[in-house]
């Protein structure tokens, strides 16, 4: 390819994702629909977004190494070494990796988030370093996505890394889209979602119709979901027919991650055709490349035209490690967390809710895989609720966040004082969103101390959920306690 016209994709990607993560960015997480034609609020500058600021931050770490390697060791040292985001899956990856649990397996061990968006945001970096190449670029996206994700989180990263790459010899979406298909398991969800788009977007035009038959079939409580806003990224670029702003203003209006689908879509169409993208877009968002404060220790560059061109002197250099070994599976037995169990009750979910707790008499001691585990209703007697003693050392004091969040009913006792607790509800176990009455901030001291956990059944509730943990009250970081 022309090298000026290799450039202007590259930066056109760059600007595209830009444009489209800024015009998102306010409506993170907002359910929807949205009904947006323009930035509001207006910007003055790029917003940061983390769908770029890791993307820069493996740039600058690659560049540095004399030999730069896309690989799931350096890339998750860059995550202990440079990352201070606590978000979801990124937290439970850098927890996993301080506890010696290596790629792939820190992506997958006591990771409610595996389908997370989080790995499918930083999907264009492979594609640059791989142009025209989709099997090499999902090769390299696998060993970006291994360290926070597993399988449709994966297989989200590997999908647009395919479809980015062949996008930059290739302008037909059909022949993407099937580029993408090509390189992940044909019976994953995420591949049995873009083949149920397309064939929506195939019989109908309208966007609202379209989007809630995502919801209706591939919706998630969790507002990252890979496929549910997969869904909606497939749908904004089809029904779209390559006009930027229509595309992206389609992305944008099904709400939930608005940032990450608009980011995906802007990025691939500013690719494509980076004359697509009118100057209204551009204008207010500058070419000044601006990182998050969670972003540490790295020297990035100044301007998208700077990271642009480290890219593509990156792409000249950069290997795969054809020699790498993989890590052997983790002895999970060294992770398990053990309680003292037993049935209290009867109990009436519309108690007072601050009942002294009271272990029975007759206990159990059960050993749960680790702080996210699960168990089938049918072991649940009607009315009582399954008590769990669990202990945990601090080795200093501290202020801390206690998060239990089930989709049961549940109480939570910290050293005997009731915490909190509720009747159901949704996941998130992340600490810096966790529901309400499923955490609580607390000062306490070094030593030992006792977490108390009550989960009792709930009507319609096949398989109880719940994921527990201390974090740094202020960071919001997973805090790898010692649980006795």
């Amino acid at each position: 390819m022309d090298p000026k016209l290799f450039r202007k994709k590259v930066m056109g990607c760059w600007l595209g994702k830009a444009v489209g993560g800024t015009l998102g960015q306010p409506y993170e997480g907002c359910d929807g629909p949205n009904q947006l034609s323009f930035y509001d609020p207006v910007p003055t500058d790029m917003v940061p977004n983390d769908d770029l600021d890791l993307q820069v931050l493996w740039s600058c770490v690659m560049d540095a190494m004399e030999q730069p390697m896309a690989d799931r060791k350096v890339l998750a040292q860059a995550w202990l070494d440079h990352v201070d985001f606590p978000w979801d899956e990124y937290g439970i990856a850098i927890r996993n990796l301080k506890m010696g649990i290596p790629a792939p397996w820190s992506g997958s061990y006591g990771n409610w988030f595996t389908e997370g968006l989080g790995a499918a945001i930083r999907s264009e970096l492979w594609a640059c370093l791989a142009p025209e190449n989709p099997q090499l670029a999902a090769r390299f996206a696998y060993e970006d996505a291994c360290v926070d994700h597993a399988r449709d989180g994966i297989y989200a990263e590997q999908f647009w890394a395919a479809v980015e790459s062949m996008a930059f010899g290739e302008s037909s979406l059909d022949k993407l889209l099937d580029t993408g298909l090509s390189v992940i398991p044909q019976g994953s969800r995420f591949a049995e979602m873009v083949r149920d788009v397309r064939k929506q977007c195939a019989s109908c035009s309208d966007p609202l119709t379209i989007r809630q038959h995502i919801l209706d079939r591939w919706g998630s409580e969790s507002f990252t979901n890979c496929v549910m806003n997969g869904g909606f990224a497939v749908m904004a670029l089809m029904l779209g027919k390559g006009d930027f702003s229509k595309s992206i203003c389609l992305a944008v209006n099904c709400g939930r991650d608005a940032d990450c689908s608009t980011a995906t879509v802007g990025a691939l169409l500013g690719l494509i055709d980076p004359d697509s993208m009118d100057h209204k877009w551009l204008a207010p968002i500058g070419r000044k490349l601006i990182l998050n404060k969670g972003i540490r220790n790295i020297q990035a560059p100044a301007t998208l035209d700077e990271f642009t061109d480290m890219v593509i002197r990156l792409g000249q250099r950069v290997k795969l490690d054809e020699n790498a070994v993989e890590a052997p599976e983790p002895d999970w037995s060294r992770f398990a967390i053990s309680a003292d169990c037993g049935w209290f009750g009867p109990w009436f979910h519309q108690d007072d809710n601050r009942f002294k707790p009271k272990m029975p008499e007759r206990t159990f001691r059960k050993s749960f895989p680790g702080n996210f585990a699960s168990l089938p209703a049918s072991e649940f007697p009607p009315d009582k609720l399954l008590m769990m003693r669990f202990r945990f050392e601090l080795d200093e004091a501290r202020s801390v966040r206690i998060m239990f969040n089930t989709n049961a009913n549940s109480r939570i006792w910290i050293d005997g004082d009731y915490a909190f607790g509720r009747e159901g509800g949704r996941m998130a176990p992340s600490f810096h969103r966790a529901p309400c009455n499923q955490f609580k901030n607390m000062e306490l001291t070094a030593g030992v101390h006792e977490f108390l956990a009550g989960i009792a059944l709930l009507d319609g509730i096949e398989t109880i959920t719940f994921v527990f943990g201390v974090s740094d009250q202020k960071s919001k970081q997973w805090i790898p306690v010692k649980w006795l």
